[in-house]
């Protein structure tokens, strides 16, 4: 797929397993969302932050922050409110967790090199498909995720459900990251990257 790409980073949650802000959470002197930016802005080339601005530590002042019209009421409404947020030209759109501060680069280019033949695309593990990342494309993502909100749907997975999806087997993309960092969250102080 031609054109830019764009990033969604969902930044909404409680972080109440976490016991306290986790996106603030310091790793090599800088907050865990920083981390998540910086490894998306290899790829992207618009970034919407989603979710509530007076809780997010200081971004950049070229990073969209949209506040979540609906918060704490799960992913789905946070990927429904950045994608409202994106230039309406914009097609190819990854979505990451803001807890996700191992992202690689190259893997998230083979999630959006998906977006050409696929409305959507996620990575498989051994436990199968992935919710996040994901890649989406804008024009089909969009009115379904509104279409499933109207119907109390807050799950990825249902618009996953909703778009036709190429689902990316480790042996595609665990070349560019033999450690599968790119699928790693942090929800607990254990799940920190060593080196934090």
């Amino acid at each position: 797929m031609t054109g830019r790409t764009a990033a969604i980073v969902l930044a909404g949650g409680r972080s109440s397993r976490f016991g306290r802000d986790k996106l603030a959470e310091p790793i090599h002197g800088r907050p865990m969302l920083d981390h998540v930016i910086e490894r998306v802005r290899t790829v992207a080339d618009d970034i919407v932050v989603v979710g509530p601005r007076s809780a997010l530590p200081d971004l950049r002042p070229d990073i969209d922050v949209v506040d979540d019209d609906r918060p704490f009421e799960g992913p789905l409404a946070g990927v429904s409110a950045g994608l409202r947020a994106l230039d309406p030209g914009v097609e190819a759109v990854l979505v990451v967790g803001g807890d996700m501060p191992t992202l690689v680069g190259d893997v998230l280019r083979i999630l959006a090199d998906g977006l050409a033949r696929h409305e959507a695309a996620v990575l498989a593990d051994d436990g199968g498909p992935r919710p996040l990342p994901m890649a989406v494309r804008r024009s089909a993502a969009a009115p379904a995720a509104e279409r499933l909100l109207a119907d109390g749907e807050r799950r990825l997975r249902a618009l996953l459900e909703q778009l036709d999806v190429e689902v990316i087997a480790p042996s595609v993309w665990n070349s560019a990251d033999p450690a599968g960092g790119t699928l790693r969250d942090v929800d607990v102080p254990e799940d920190l990257p060593d080196e934090a």
